[in-house]
């Protein structure tokens, strides 16, 4: 009976949103003052782009890329309940949410209790409704592992790792949804209501030399054009290195072990170079291709700053997985890059089987 599984997928926010509001960021990079007109211009868009855009801005072709992303979000779950884990390890980052000015730790592992989590934070703070319909108050209980989260970071610690942990979320934030919607996502019917197994997160600084100086999130030109960066975050390399560590102390226990990484991919936001009007697809494209031709040294050249520039912060996540799959020998049983040049990210899947 196989004892690990590997998952990649996305945790994009608006997913949980309707489709009229999916295209939100796009229409509020739109009115930046400080991005050039000519680049506004509907009319200087590609093919591609204005298709999506199309006479509705975006509503039709939302319905196109949720139903795109849920089909690849039920491969993965059904995925899951084959393999029937005994626990779930996400990879996720945390955008400003348990950590800010006080500590920025390169990784910590959240070792916590259950905790009911509201599923739709984030959406809720900007005033809009859920996919769902449900109310904004809807609350998930996110099943925590306590004594395997202490015992990994032991393993992780004695084999020289340096890792963080943590006993309790930050009070009057929400909980990182990087995480949680990796529940609400996997548990895409029931809005995560239901979702059976035990999660132990570990978050990941992926945000790096934007944690502080953006606050985990998106900014105007005008803000950012002299902002103190803050230090970097950890390499890919290194991100690769806790994926294989972690996969090694958690093959000693005995445990049926997903390992899951959950972000998008090149996020428009983040790209600051195309002024945030869409991600890198040709940067995600050359990633996905190496990863499903196997090409692993292509992943483990990349560095900090070819991952910054493209906005492709979240993907250290993906390192982190693909270090634990290279490390327990699993192969790629399915992949899917969606593609999209007005819904903020890209949206990369991933199955890895015994």
């Amino acid at each position: 009976m196989a004892s690990s599984l590997g998952l990649g997928l996305t945790h994009y926010p608006l997913l949980a949103g309707t489709d009229e509001n999916m295209a939100n960021l796009l229409r509020w990079t739109l009115q930046d003052p400080d991005i050039p007109e000519h680049l506004k211009d509907v009319a200087s868009w590609s093919d591609e782009k204005k298709r999506e855009w199309s006479d509705d801005n975006g509503r039709a072709a939302a319905a196109e890329h949720r139903a795109a992303l849920v089909e690849n979000l039920a491969t993965c779950r059904a995925a899951l309940d084959e393999f029937d884990p005994d626990i779930v390890v996400v990879w996720g980052d945390d955008q400003f949410e348990n950590f800010r000015e006080e500590v920025i730790p390169p990784f910590c592992i959240l070792a916590y209790d259950d905790l009911e989590v509201h599923a739709f934070g984030k959406m809720v703070d900007r005033g809009l409704p859920n996919v769902w319909g449900l109310p904004a108050e809807t609350k998930f209980t996110l099943k925590g592992d306590v004594d395997a989260a202490r015992e990994l970071t032991d393993g992780l610690l004695e084999s020289g790792f340096d890792m963080a942990y943590s006993y309790r979320k930050r009070e009057e934030t929400h909980f990182p949804h990087a995480i949680a919607n990796t529940q609400l996502f996997l548990d895409y019917d029931n809005a995560g209501r239901e979702f059976p197994y035990p999660i132990l997160p570990i978050t990941v600084n992926c945000y790096g030399q934007h944690a502080i100086a953006r606050r985990g999130g998106i900014a105007r030109f005008a803000e950012i054009a002299d902002e103190r960066l803050d230090p970097a975050g950890p390499s890919p390399a290194r991100c690769m290195a806790l994926g294989s560590a972690v996969a090694k102390c958690m093959s000693q226990t005995g445990k049926r072990v997903a390992y899951v990484a959950s972000s998008s991919w090149s996020h428009a936001f983040l790209n600051d170079k195309d002024w945030h009007l869409q991600p890198d697809i040709p940067a995600d494209q050359k990633f996905f291709d190496a990863m499903v031709d196997g090409d692993r040294e292509y992943w483990r050249s990349a560095t900090g700053r070819q991952i910054v520039e493209a906005g492709q912060h979240e993907m250290l996540n993906w390192f982190c997985m693909l270090g634990a799959v290279d490390e327990l020998g699993l192969k790629l049983t399915h992949s899917d890059l969606v593609t999209t040049e007005i819904f903020n990210s890209n949206k990369a899947f991933a199955v890895y089987s015994e």
